[in-house]
């Protein structure tokens, strides 16, 4: 499932081969993908123009587009955006390609839970997206201190909630709270100032590295390097606990991450 690293990721493949290039065409194989967008109004709103540079925010893609329109790009569980040559075969999910002179940016999603919309400007994709939490890369401590401190909900719940940090998945959540040493279900009002200046400072770091890599790097010395089961903790060697909390498969260390911290 794409999160915060892969859509920078994403961001970054768009950069280096669209940004000011002019979009000769823009074909439409599934309009599955679309939402509050026809094919025709994609076509007409984005072919002959050029993309600019586009930014992130949580797990959407924000791309403006000369003369004024922008589209939002969001990958669902199974999408991507790739950039190939005209020669090379394109993938059976392939769902929207725009065609550049030398090579074509392909959004690819197996399931279509998302897509890409098209709005007026850069204002209207603002108010779209305005029920999302601050960036999980640029929150402040004091900001994710307070947001969570109130929250009754088990962190793993709070961390994954988009409405309260934009960004993080699966991967994210259970690598920051193994780092944290803190349970996936322990309440978040639960936590003391250190506890949650230490959850953040642990999703700082995660965030750096896994950005820099474009996903949620699987080494071994992660948690997502064992997520396979049965496996070890790579920090203590205990057996690592498997299963679903608030419907999302979890994994965590029941030695860092003790039963007994949950109240």
């Amino acid at each position: 499932m794409p999160e915060l690293a892969d859509v920078e990721g994403f961001r970054r493949v768009l950069t280096e081969h669209a940004i000011d290039r002019p979009v000769r065409s823009v074909e439409v194989f599934d309009g599955g993908v679309l939402r509050a967008t026809t094919a025709g109004e994609l076509r007409h709103g984005v072919t002959g123009r050029r993309l600019r540079a586009p930014r992130r925010h949580g797990k959407w893609l924000i791309v403006p587009i000369s003369g004024g329109a922008a589209m939002l790009m969001h990958f669902g569980m199974t999408g991507a955006l790739t950039w190939s040559t005209v020669e090379e075969p394109r993938h059976a999910h392939d769902r929207v390609v725009f065609r550049f002179r030398g090579g074509e940016l392909r959004y690819r999603d197996q399931r279509k839970l998302t897509g890409i919309r098209l709005v007026a400007g850069e204002a209207d994709a603002a108010d779209d997206l305005d029920d999302l939490g601050p960036d999980a890369c640029t929150v402040s401590r004091d900001e994710f201190a307070g947001r969570l401190a109130t929250i009754r909900r088990g962190c793993k719940a709070a961390l994954t909630d988009q409405s309260v940090i934009a960004g993080l998945g699966n991967l994210l959540a259970d690598e920051i709270l193994w780092r944290a040493r803190i349970h996936p279900r322990r309440g978040c009002a639960d936590l003391d100032r250190s506890q949650l200046t230490r959850l953040h400072a642990r999703m700082a770091t995660v965030l750096r590295a896994a950005t820099k890599a474009g996903r949620v790097p699987p080494r071994k010395s992660w948690l997502t390097g064992h997520r396979d089961e049965p496996d070890a903790c790579p920090r203590c060697g205990t057996q690592l606990r498997y299963g679903r909390i608030n419907g999302r498969g979890t994994v965590w260390c029941p030695n860092c991450q003790r039963d007994s911290d949950v109240r």
